[in-house]
């Protein structure tokens, strides 16, 4: 079965080549989309590296550069693959084992954080705690790994985010621990492991491990996508097929002919939260998304975008977040967020940006609702708030156990 894979890119670090060395072997065609690369730069990495070539002359953003590859991709299967991301050498196949139900819309692997981390499971060690601080919880003042400070880089189920004030004329930052849950600390280098040092004092590290960026997608009551299983460690916990609400953007894989049937990504939105809005089109017109394992794709997160620490992120995820209601939530969702973010909220540039798109949002859901197999209702009642815990235990395979430091950089089935 010929395969495809459409790679977009506007800005590409060392991690372009590397994603593109991952799927060349396997595809039919690689096609890169360059996006307004400034220099060419994208297309010069892309031809040395053997893949197809299509210039846009301008930013298209996500979404349009998407459509752009799609409408030149010529495989049976199609898939996705971020820029920053390494696929295993089993992504496409295995999905298009799955994709053989013509029921199936689409199929997402397991994707995983591109890095090793540390996972501390604090234990009743008062040191860790300032005097006034210990009956509310453990106050994390400095994380640092090989005397650098990671405090904000903390990920997992045990730690919160991070706050901020001034203290005595100086701004200072502080993160709460959850009780004994990990929380995990990322490493340059395995062996830094016995660096890492807690509010100045030295902590053991429980465990060296990979985690999961996502296995699939879940979706909030209020319409926003999350990742399932972030934070995790893959250790095989998510090792299941199972069909989720949707997947996200990094690495999807698709038929043509339903691609052909729903059509690509919403241009309109430029980025973020296209994904989610696809995945609802594909939902209420009675097609289904399934999470599978089999394959591994590895995960810088952001790298290209700068993800939440963009303002302009921000702003396209809470504008894209509405008008991806207003396409496709039930009415009774999506009008009272709507009318909130136009009459109430503080973000004029959201309210400006919301008001021009309005008419195409609310003109392309009366054409779409044509295609229809389920109400909205249906979907949300079946997918809104389902899926949104997982297991975020320890790590299955503490030092000393089965995983090993040398083996949590490799990708595969």
């Amino acid at each position: 079965m010929s395969s495809s894979v459409v790679v977009v890119s506007y800005r590409p670090g060392t991690w372009l080549a590397e994603c593109l060395a991952s799927v060349l072997p396997h595809a039919s065609e690689v096609i890169v989309v360059d996006n307004g690369s400034p220099g060419e730069e994208v297309s010069d990495i892309a031809r040395r590296s053997g893949a197809r070539v299509i210039r846009a002359s301008r930013n298209l953003g996500f979404a349009g550069g998407v459509n752009l590859g799609l409408r030149h991709a010529h495989g049976e299967i199609i898939g996705l693959l971020n820029d920053d991301a390494v696929a295993g050498p089993g992504w496409l196949d295995a999905a298009a084992a799955v994709l053989g139900d013509p029921t199936i819309a689409a199929v997402t692997p397991k994707v995983v954080l591109d890095r090793v981390f540390a996972e501390v499971v604090l234990d009743d060690d008062a040191r860790l705690c300032p005097p006034d601080t210990r009956l509310l919880g453990r106050l994390l003042r400095s994380v640092t790994v090989g005397g650098k400070d990671v405090l904000e880089n903390l990920i997992g189920a045990g730690v919160y985010d991070h706050e901020s004030a001034i203290v005595d004329g100086r701004p200072s930052v502080w993160r709460w621990t959850s009780g004994g849950a990990p929380f995990y600390l990322p490493l340059a280098d395995p062996a830094l492991a016995d660096t890492v040092r807690i509010n100045g004092e030295p902590v053991a590290v429980r465990a060296l491990c990979t985690l999961l960026n996502h296995a699939g997608n879940f979706l909030e009551p209020h319409g926003i996508a999350g990742d399932y299983g972030f934070g995790a460690p893959d250790d095989g916990r998510f090792d299941h097929s199972a069909e989720r609400f949707g997947f996200s953007g990094t690495a999807p894989v698709f038929r043509s002919e339903t691609l052909a049937t729903l059509g690509g990504m919403a241009t309109a939105f430029f980025a973020y939260n296209e994904d989610t809005d696809w995945c609802l089109r594909a939902r209420l017109a009675g097609f289904r998304i399934v999470y599978d394992p089999q394959a591994t794709v590895r995960h810088r997160l952001s790298a290209t975008s700068g993800g939440a620490a963009s303002e302009f992120v921000r702003f396209l995820a809470r504008r894209n977040a509405l008008l991806c209601l207003v396409r496709n939530a039930p009415t009774d969702v999506a009008g009272p967020l709507a009318w909130n973010a136009i009459c109430r909220s503080t973000d004029d540039r959201v309210r400006r940006s919301l008001l021009r798109k309005l008419p195409w949002a609310v003109a392309s859901r009366l054409q779409m609702r044509r295609h229809w197999v389920f109400p909205p209702h249906d979907v949300w009642d079946r997918w809104a708030g389902a899926d949104t815990e997982w297991d975020v235990q320890p790590s299955r395979t503490p030092l000393g156990g089965a995983a090993d430091a040398g083996s949590l950089g490799d990708v595969g089935s």
